[in-house]
């Protein structure tokens, strides 16, 4: 077989992989395998009839063939390879019941601890036995389980956690939760591709290992894979510990995660976030430049060996900095090509960079055929292949620059333009300033990571030294930091443009593979660019024209609601800072909204103010209503003021509006009255639609509120608890959406006899309503 025949059954491969994400889909061999696979073998056959007639230098029938068959096989291995829970696993301990399961778990540390944006620290465990509790703690039965399970624990104990060690947790196993609302972090898919399906939450920790207990466990396997887990561990230690003396904590982080990637060290979140935001996220993944300089530095100092030891030596040190990383998909990617690189100058070959990238993600996917879906790995694949096809037609094109400065333009803006597809379909949201900054942030970003590998490389042998040289890096590094801060502050920093879907992403990437295969095209790349813009933009602004529709979000804390008209869109409700960031930005993105034209806060207390400040940060409020209320914020935190909210708001070009009680406040085609501050009920009206919000402590409280009620209601909208009779018959509503909890049974009754649907958001996800559709849940809960 030929090298073009070798590249069709790679490419074959990676479709077949691909096509997993068709949702329809048939059984075969009790696997649900998707239409799209099902029909590759056909194409195969139709193509090896066809093509080598018209194509003559191509690959002949029974390679088409061959590949066909191949996308199939894909599809069936990635449906063989794709975790589930065995009958033993840690999971089955839950049953049927969503409550948590008080549990003594023993088992191995896999991953090394992280904290987490709550102020808790992650690690992933290997268990081999679980105990089950009452709620005294006594032990009931205990039972050898297998699988992972994702653990939250105190951050106090981070000092004495590492991967490889014994650990005995007990504490509360749940099952993770899917997304509710859409845009939202899917928690139980997440887990799931990693082979989790539990958590656990965790309250104390124990060592069996230092009692002598469970020496069964330590066979040799386990024995060797925690040795070598612990020594990576603490070599990765002494590295971060050795920067973060000669920076400080977090410009060492960010210095550490450079040389390193995210995964291995712990960046604070506000710096991720800044990266993030700016478009600067792959300074925190180590990849193919890192690869790069060490392969380039172990060549240098293995010139005078022969060929076979220098190979040996190289490639010994490439496994182990792979191994530091923590085996991230980009630097998995990057190190397949290194040894590619190495073997070819080993043999002295010449090496053919796009089937190098070609034989590095196939056989990663053969390896794990998941990582097809891995939002990192399909990055880097993206970035590598942009470097090779369309940074050289780039720096043609800057000829007229100096040789030095070209590539810092055409490589940014290759892997730019072949990522951006992907970014806006998962994220929706691009930084107009990320190209730029990434031209401008390139010579710093590479004097960081050469200095950050030789601080490493020092500070290992002598951790004093490598501390001196990493702080002739505190310039540098403060110097991007103020970079990506500076961006961020820049208006319009991060425009959503909305989520596009997978056909559009598929026709992006079609045109972008003609023009590439097209030289023609190249000088009339204009035309492409055009084409592209109209793909996106076309669709995303007709959906905005058109949509109406009023959603209320499955929130943690206070009910959302959210109204869409057009290109006008209000909030209403109260806000923390957990829902600000994880539920509603996330939606607003999705729904590529740069600007929110009114907001009501009917309670607003200082438990709120942090999250209606964050969320106004990140887009401008014009019109913020609000009313007063009372709340006591926890002791550590400082939340800030009411005034510093509308001083915010209001630097920010918006209006602050008090509330008023009783009185009808026309907000475009919506009207909202305020008709009681304590208890709380608001009344407004969108479309033909009338929305009464009540919150109460009780139907007591609730009781003096009905003379007042009785007004025709289509949506009821409150937190679930009790209501009485009379007041459901004084309120008469046609449909009811309960937040936060699952109605009293009396009121779930009464609904139910009176024939009123009833949403409960708790249960079914964010739920929404569109004249077309009516409600109905846009995030099912499993």
């Amino acid at each position: 077989m030929n090298t073009a025949g070798g590249v069709m059954l790679c490419l074959a491969y990676g479709l077949g992989l691909l096509l997993t994400g068709v949702p329809v889909g048939v059984s075969v061999l009790g696997w649900e395998v998707s239409a799209g696979a099902i029909a590759l073998p056909i194409g195969g056959l139709l193509g090896g009839a066809i093509a080598p007639r018209v194509w003559r230098t191509g690959p002949s029938a029974k390679v088409w063939i061959a590949a066909g068959l191949v996308g199939l096989l894909a599809a069936l291995y990635f449906q063989m390879r794709l975790p589930r829970p065995a009958p033993d696993d840690v999971s089955e301990l839950l049953g049927d019941t969503a409550k948590p399961v008080s549990v003594v778990v023993h088992g191995f540390i896999d991953m090394p601890p992280r904290q987490t944006r709550s102020g808790k620290l992650q690690l992933e465990i290997e268990p081999f036995q679980t105990v089950q509790t009452d709620g005294d703690g006594k032990q009931i039965r205990a039972a050898a389980v297998s699988g992972r399970v994702y653990v939250t624990l105190p951050l106090s104990l981070q000092g004495d956690l590492y991967p490889g060690q014994m650990l005995t947790v007990q504490g509360a196993l749940y099952r993770p939760k899917p997304a509710s609302n859409p845009g939202g972090f899917d928690f139980q898919k997440y887990l799931a591709q990693r082979g989790m399906f539990a958590g656990l939450i965790g309250k104390a920790v124990s060592f069996p290992a230092t009692e002598g207990r469970f020496r069964e466990q330590w066979t040799w396997r386990r024995s060797l894979s925690s040795r070598l887990q612990h020594a990576l561990w603490q070599v990765r230690q002494r590295i971060v510990r050795s920067q973060a003396a000669g920076l400080g904590e977090r410009p060492g982080a960010l210095v550490s995660a450079m040389l390193l990637g995210k995964g291995a060290v712990d960046v604070p979140f506000d710096l991720r976030d800044s990266f993030a935001n700016a478009g600067l996220a792959h300074a925190l993944a180590a990849s193919g430049f890192q690869v790069s300089l060490l392969i380039g530095i172990m060549l240098s100092l293995t010139r005078s060996l022969p060929s076979r030891a220098s190979f040996v030596l190289s490639a010994g040190a490439l496994l182990t900095y792979i191994g530091l990383t923590g085996l991230e998909p980009s630097v998995a990617r990057a190190g397949v090509m290194g040894f590619a690189v190495l073997l070819a100058i080993t043999l002295g070959r010449k090496v053919n960079p796009l089937n190098s990238l070609l034989l590095a993600a196939t056989v990663l996917l053969l390896v794990n055929p998941i990582w097809i879906w891995n939002l990192g790995f399909q990055l880097s694949v993206l970035a590598t292949l942009g470097l090779l096809v369309t940074a050289p037609v780039v720096t043609k094109w800057l000829d007229w620059l100096p040789s030095a400065i070209a590539p810092l333009v055409a490589v940014p803006l290759a892997a730019f333009v072949w990522t951006i597809p992907l970014q806006l379909h998962v994220f929706g949201v691009v930084s107009p300033y990320s190209l730029p900054l990434n031209i401008i942030a390139s010579p710093l970003m590479t004097v960081i990571s050469l200095g950050s590998g030789m601080s490493a490389l020092v500070g290992l042998a002598i951790p004093a030294a490598g501390s001196a040289i990493a702080w002739l890096l505190l310039w540098p590094t403060q110097a991007l930091i103020a970079l990506a801060e500076f961006a961020n502050q820049l208006p319009g920093s991060a425009f959503a443009a909305g989520t596009i879907l997978p056909s559009q992403v598929v026709a992006l990437y079609g045109l972008y593979l003609l023009v590439w295969r097209l030289p023609g095209l190249h000088r009339r790349w204009w035309v492409a660019a055009v084409v592209c813009l109209g793909l996106v933009a076309i669709p995303s602004g007709s959906a905005v024209l058109s949509r109406q529709a009023v959603t209320v979000l499955a929130t943690s804390d206070e009910p959302m609601l959210v109204v869409q008209n057009r290109t006008r869109v209000g909030l209403i409700g109260n806000l923390s800072l957990r829902d600000a960031q994880f539920t509603v930005l996330p939606f607003l993105r999705q729904q590529g909204v740069n600007r929110i034209n009114w907001a009501i806060a009917p309670d607003l207390t200082d438990c709120h103010t942090e999250g209606w400040t964050q969320l106004s940060r990140q887009l401008p409020i014009q019109t913020f209503y609000f009313s007063a209320g009372f709340c006591q914020p926890p002791n550590q935190a400082k939340p800030p003021t009411q005034q510093q909210l509308i001083q915010q708001i209001q630097q920010r070009g918006g209006r602050i509006q008090s509330l008023p009680l009783d009185q009808a406040v026309q907000l475009g085609d919506a009207t909202v009255r305020a008709v009681s501050a304590d208890p709380l009920a608001l009344r407004f009206q969108i479309s033909d639609q009338i929305w009464l919000f009540l919150r109460g402590k009780s139907a007591d409280h609730l009781r003096p509120l009905l003379p007042r009620l009785a007004t025709l209601t289509s949506v009821l909208w409150w937190d679930g608890g009790f209501l009485d009779e009379q007041l459901l018959r004084t309120v008469k509503p046609r449909w009811a959406i309960a937040t936060r909890r699952p109605p009293a049974p009396e009121t779930e009754d009464w609904l139910s006899a009176q024939q009123t649907p009833l949403h409960v958001v708790d249960q079914q996800g964010a739920i929404q309503w569109t004249p077309k559709t009516g409600f109905r849940a846009i995030a099912p809960v499993d």
